[in-house]
C-alpha cells in the first residue's frame, strides 16, 4: 500500500451538488443483450441445468485456458470449494491453511468438508496469505492451501506451489476476485488442483448468484458435476431432452450446487465483456489513486512485476490516528454523502462463532486484524458514470479533510 508523503492534504475543491439518488455499492453493469438472453431462455421452458450452462462452462474455460472438460459451473463460488474439498478426500481432523482476512465461506467451506481450519496472517501491503506464515503452520495433519487472491491481487503462487510440492499438499484457489488475475503469465486458477471462481451479482463477471470451479483432470471434473446434482449419473436436461428419457443413478450422496441457464443467460454475455469492464475499473482506479494521494490513507499497493490484478476492489484503510475518523464514522459519513461503500473484511477470528469454536482471537493475526478493523472498499463497478465517480472522490476527501485529515 501506498502512504501518503504530503503533510498537509489540499484545500476541498468547489463543493459538487448532492446526489439525489444512493450510489449502491457493487451494483453492476448489466446490457440488454443479458435481458434478452434471460427473456429467450425463459420462453424455451428450459430454466434449469441445460445447454446455456454447458455454453458458459465452455466459454470461462477457454477464457481461462484450460479445457472445457475441465470446468464445472455451480450455484456459487462457496459451492465450489466445498465440493473441491470433498473431490480431494478431505477426512475428519484433515487441517487446511487459509486467510484469516476473507469472507467467512471460505473458512466454512472446511468446516463443512470436515476439516480443521488453520489461519496464517497475511502480507501487511498485499493482504495476500504470506507464504512464510504457512510454512510455519504444517504439520503432519496439513492436507491443503488454501490461498485467496485478495481484491484481484495474485498471490505469491511460486512460494505457495513449492510449499504444496514439499510437503505434498494438495492446492486449491479461491479465485471469488480473481477472473482477470494473472500471475507470471498464468491465470489465477491454474496453478492448484482446484481454482474457485464466484459470479455473485458484485463480481466482475455476475450471473446473479454463481460459481465455477476449474479442475487439473476430467475426473475431479466428473466427480464435482455429480456432487452438485444429488450424485446422480445424468442431470435434468439429459434425462428429459428429445433424444427420450435416461434412467439416473445415485452413485454418491450429493448436494444441489447446480447452475441453472437462468443464470448462464446473464453470464454468457458478462464474460463478452470482461476485458472491456476490466479497462474501465482500471481508469477509475488511476483516478482514484490520483485523487487520494495527497491524504493521510492508505491506498492499495501497485501490482507486482509480472502480474495482472483483477482490480475487484479498491479499498482505503482509515486509520483513525491519522485521519482523525475512525472507519465506522467515515463509512457512515460516506453513507450520509448517498455513496455506498462495503468492508472488505472484518477478519475471520472476529466473528463469536469462530471464538467460540475455535478460541481464536484476533490479536494471534495482528496485520489481518489491523487491515479489517480499518478497511473500507469504495465503488469499483464498470457501471459507474464519469459523474459518480467524481462524487465518489469529492466524498472521500471531504469527509477526510472535514475529520482533521492533515494529520500524519
Amino acid at each position: 500500500m501506498t502512504r501518503s508523503t504530503v503533510s498537509a492534504p489540499t484545500v476541498p475543491p468547489t463543493p459538487r451538488p448532492a446526489r439525489e439518488q444512493f450510489l449502491v455499492f457493487g451494483s453492476p453493469a448489466i446490457g440488454e443483450e443479458e435481458i434478452e438472453e434471460v427473456v429467450k431462455t425463459l420462453r424455451t421452458g428450459w430454466l434449469g441445468t441445460g445447454p446455456k450452462v454447458a455454453q458458459f462452462e465452455k466459454d470461462f474455460a477457454a477464457y481461462e485456458g484450460v479445457p472445457a472438460s475441465q470446468a464445472v459451473a455451480l450455484y456459487s463460488c462457496t459451492a465450489g470449494l466445498h465440493l473441491s474439498l470433498l473431490a480431494a478426500g478431505l477426512e475428519p481432523g484433515d487441517e487446511v491453511i487459509t486467510t484469516p482476512l476473507t469472507f467467512c465461506a471460505t473458512v466454512n467451506a472446511i468446516i463443512h468438508a470436515g476439516g480443521t481450519p488453520v489461519l496464517a496472517d497475511v502480507d501487511p501491503v498485499t493482504m495476500n496469505i504470506d507464504p512464510r506464515a504457512v510454512e510455519r503452520l504444517i504439520t503432519p495433519r496439513t492436507r491443503a492451501i488454501l490461498p485467496v487472491h485478495f481484491a484481484g491481487r495474485a498471490c505469491e503462487m511460486d512460494e505457495l506451489c513449492a510449499l504444496a510440492a514439499k510437503h505434498e499438499l494438495l492446492l486449491i484457489e479461491d479465485c471469488a476476485h480473481a477472473i482477470e488475475t494473472e500471475y507470471r503469465g498464468r491465470k489465477a486458477g491454474t496453478f492448484g488442483d482446484y481454482g474457485c471462481f464466484s459470479f455473485y451479482v458484485t463480481k466482475n463477471v455476475v450471473t446473479g448468484e454463481g460459481g465455477l470451479v476449474l479442475t487439473k483432470n476430467e475426473a475431479d471434473a466428473a466427480r464435482i458435476k455429480i456432487l452438485g446434482l444429488h450424485g446422480m449419473s445424468k442431470d435434468a436436461w439429459k434425462r428429459f431432452s428429445d433424444e427420450g428419457y435416461k434412467h439416473y443413478q445415485v452413485v454418491t450422496a450429493g448436494f444441489k450446487y447446480n447452475m441453472m441457464d437462468l443464470q448462464a443467460s446473464i453470464g454468457l454475455h458478462q464474460l463478452k465483456r470482461v476485458e472491456p469492464y476490466w479497462a474501465r475499473r482500471q481508469e477509475i482506479w488511476r483516478r482514484y489513486d490520483a485523487a487520494f494521494a495527497d491524504l493521510p490513507v492508505e491506498t492499495p499497493a501497485a501490482p507486482a512485476p509480472d502480474t495482472r490484478h483483477a482490480l475487484h476492489l479498491y479499498t482505503l484503510l482509515i486509520d483513525e490516528a491519522r485521519t482523525g475518523i475512525s472507519r465506522d464514522a467515515f463509512l457512515d459519513a460516506m453513507n450520509k454523502r448517498k455513496i455506498g461503500t462495503g468492508v472488505h473484511y472484518l477478519s475471520v477470528p472476529e466473528h463469536p462463532y469462530y471464538q467460540e469454536t475455535y478460541g481464536w482471537r484476533p490479536e494471534q493475526w495482528p496485520n489481518a486484524t489491523r487491515i479489517g478493523r480499518q478497511t473500507v472498499s469504495l465503488p469499483l463497478s464498470a457501471k459507474l458514470t464519469d459523474d459518480d465517480v467524481e462524487d465518489v472522490i469529492d466524498a472521500v476527501r471531504r469527509v477526510v479533510l472535514g475529520a482533521g485529515g492533515a494529520r500524519t
